[in-house]
């Protein structure tokens, strides 16, 4: 697990202390949920491929020059 330092409001922070509290869980775990959930919503190709590619040089190219579809279009366009 990675520690991550964040500056957030005080009244952003009370908020989810608050909430922290009545669902007895920490700030930290709400964020680490909340977190989860909004980077499911961004599983697609480039995301993947920036965390398995190792050759910055590869990458960049493929990200400037490669078109992206989700696999439900190309499935759609493939007639599958």
């Amino acid at each position: 697990m990675k520690r991550l330092n964040i500056t957030i409001d005080n009244d952003l922070y009370e908020k989810a202390r608050a909430i922290a509290f009545v669902k007895r869980v920490s700030v930290s775990q709400m964020i680490r949920n909340s977190l989860s959930d909004l980077l499911e919503k961004y599983n697609n190709k480039n995301i993947d491929l920036l965390l398995s590619e190792k050759d910055e040089d590869k990458l960049l190219n493929i990200l400037q020059n490669e078109e992206f579809i989700s696999s439900d279009k190309a499935k759609s366009e493939l007639g599958l």
